[in-house]
């Protein structure tokens, strides 16, 4: 038996979308189901999103702590940001995201996981990269406002972020899935077997 996602859409007699917001907005699909009823569907639609697991040549992660309005905490977590452009490059989104979070760039890419965040609320994919041969970023630090202006910066050993995942300590999403996602890969076949950065994703196609 394959384990494995496969597409598949069904019969939708109607969609309304009733609220539209400034990157995201709530749509409301009548969905034919098996047996024949329909039923309302409401999820958020999500222009998707990346996300950078950025590792040192010392076996530590680069992560940002950063005030969460809607859960009321400050997280840590890895550089993201959205898919702003719609077809924009993943690769050169998360280029962009671990330069003006953390003013870095990184010589190695490699595509980390794919992930839905909430598929049972949410349409947004999400692509985690793996990144190495860190080094500081030329010119200008980008200009942060709003929650990105209080955030901070640190690099912490893998084993600590472990550590903290399977305490209930640390609750990012992606911080979580990225993580753990690198142990895997670093017990399985190695980082180096990992997808290429251009690796193809069918839930946010690009042009490369």
């Amino acid at each position: 038996m394959t384990i494995k996602d496969t597409a598949e859409e069904w019969e939708v007699r109607a969609s309304d979308t009733p609220f539209v917001g400034n990157k995201t907005s709530v749509r409301t699909d009548d969905v034919v189901m098996p047996g024949g009823s329909v039923v309302h569907r409401d999820y958020q639609v999500h222009p998707g999103s990346v996300a950078v697991l950025a590792l040192d040549d010392q076996g530590r992660v680069l992560v940002i702590r950063q005030y969460r309005h809607p859960v009321r905490q400050k997280l840590w977590e890895i550089p993201a940001g959205l898919l702003d452009v719609p077809g924009e490059n993943p690769l050169h989104a998360a280029q962009r995201e671990l330069y003006e979070e953390a003013h870095v760039k990184a010589e190695d890419w490699r595509v980390l996981t794919d992930v839905y965040t909430t598929p049972g609320g949410c349409d947004e994919a999400v692509r985690i990269f793996l990144a190495r041969d860190l080094a500081e970023a030329e010119g200008r630090r980008f200009e942060v406002e709003d929650e990105e202006a209080d955030m901070e910066l640190a690099r912490v050993p893998v084993a600590d972020l472990v550590r903290g995942v399977l305490a209930g300590e640390l609750h990012n999403n992606c911080l979580v899935v990225g993580v753990l996602s690198l142990v895997a890969a670093q017990n399985g076949d190695g980082l180096d077997a990992l997808r290429p950065a251009e690796a193809a994703w069918p839930a946010r196609p690009f042009e490369a």
